[in-house]
């Protein structure tokens, strides 16, 4: 497999990113399903709303905190660049972390039950995860070692293994299994 190019499109001169597009997408849908499912768990749907709107955006920092606390040599010498999320840089670990915490104090202020909460969202996060991970695909990034594998990546002529290939697939097996 070879990459496209990383730009979906390009409007009023600004380039959208396909990894952006990704993360969106798998978000919206995300937020879909769990929105839809919240009756089964006894989780008000006007709760989820404002749930959505408080842990989405803590999520995005969290996971762009995460990927600066690991990468802190990129970001030392100048400080402004920890805000130019279109640079890259976010890892899903923090915005699980922080996007969870923040769940789970709105729970408890809500008196949510925080376990039907991370039941109802468990398979959703895979499914996004699922989806996101295409975006290192599109970035060239993620990848294995070089390798004769019949399914690989090609970059710059050399063939690697397609890992978020391998992730996307289990991650969308666990979705279906949740």
């Amino acid at each position: 497999m070879v990459a496209p190019d990383r730009v979906a499109f390009t409007i009023f001169g600004i380039e959208i990113m396909w990894y952006g597009l990704l993360i969106s997408l798998a978000m919206l849908l995300a937020c879909f399903i769990v929105y839809k499912r919240a009756p089964r768990y006894n989780i008000s749907q006007d709760d989820l709303m404002t749930a959505f709107i408080i842990c989405i955006p803590l999520g995005i920092i969290g996971a762009r905190a995460y990927y600066i606390a690991f990468n802190w040599e990129s970001y030392a010498g100048d400080l402004m660049k920890i805000l130019n999320f279109r640079g890259g840089g976010l890892a899903i670990h923090g915005g699980l972390l922080l996007g969870l915490g923040a769940a789970a104090v709105f729970c408890y202020a809500k008196k949510i039950s925080v376990k039907n909460l991370l039941d109802l969202v468990a398979p959703a996060i895979a499914l996004a995860q699922a989806i996101g991970r295409w975006g290192n695909f599109f970035n060239e990034e993620a990848h294995g070692a070089a390798t004769n594998f019949p399914i690989h990546v090609l970059i710059d002529g050399q063939a690697y293994h397609a890992t978020f290939l391998y992730e996307s697939i289990w991650c969308l097996f666990l979705f279906i299994f949740l």
